[in-house]
């Protein structure tokens, strides 16, 4: 079970392209607010199952196949915070658009943070392996299809109410798939970042001078 107690302000800042200005008192107050409308309408949840490499079902595309390159094991796992934060921002868009878009950029710090304590608990199930870092359906030439995949294989649909819809996006839209390779070997680092993801011609943080995190 993962509970969100507070969230990343300075990742929330960056999301709303502010991380270097400074926010005055009314968006301080507008701040405080909306993370923890968010902290209290979420509902974490996740899910993770192992599969042993090779997998030609997993493994679609030449960089997912670099990024699990000398893995003998592959955790595929899900996270969502669940409809609430979906409806939460779909209905602040009607009434107070600036006000969303605080909500939505706080709600993408909360399911990161998720996924990374996920990621925590993960690890502490493997001791003596190597874990490469959390790749997803969409990076670089990765189908977006395979959301599906991760869908079927972890039963997520029926365990936490996790689907896509038929552009493959997920339902609900704060929810994340990914898989991370297993080695008992040392793994040498992967290139990550703006080289190997597909909106890096249309990305905001990259005009911006920025990045997205990843």
């Amino acid at each position: 079970m993962i509970s969100l107690e507070k969230l990343n302000r300075s990742e929330a800042l960056r999301y709303l392209g502010g991380a270097k200005t400074a926010p005055d008192e009314k968006m301080l107050a507008l701040l405080d607010d909306c993370e923890e409308q968010i902290i209290s309408r979420a509902r974490p949840k996740y899910l993770y199952r192992e599969l042993e490499l090779p997998n030609d079902e997993l493994v679609s595309g030449k960089d997912i196949a670099r990024h699990l390159e000398g893995c003998t094991k592959a955790v595929i796992m899900c996270a969502t915070l669940g409809t609430d934060i979906d409806k939460l921002i779909r209905v602040t868009q009607i009434s107070d658009l600036a006000r969303a878009v605080v909500l939505d950029s706080f709600a993408s710090v909360a399911i990161e943070q998720v996924c990374d304590r996920a990621e925590q608990e993960i690890s502490r199930l493997y001791p003596g392996y190597h874990m490469t870092f959390r790749f997803s359906p969409g990076y670089g030439d990765y189908p977006i299809q395979m959301q599906k995949y991760y869908i079927n294989e972890l039963d997520a649909q029926r365990k936490i109410g996790l689907s896509t819809n038929e552009s493959y996006i997920l339902v609900p839209a704060k929810s994340v798939t990914a898989v991370i390779g297993l080695s008992p070997e040392p793994i040498e680092p992967k290139k990550r970042g703006c080289a190997v993801c597909n909106m890096r011609a249309t990305c905001q943080y990259r005009s911006r001078g920025e990045h997205c995190g990843f």
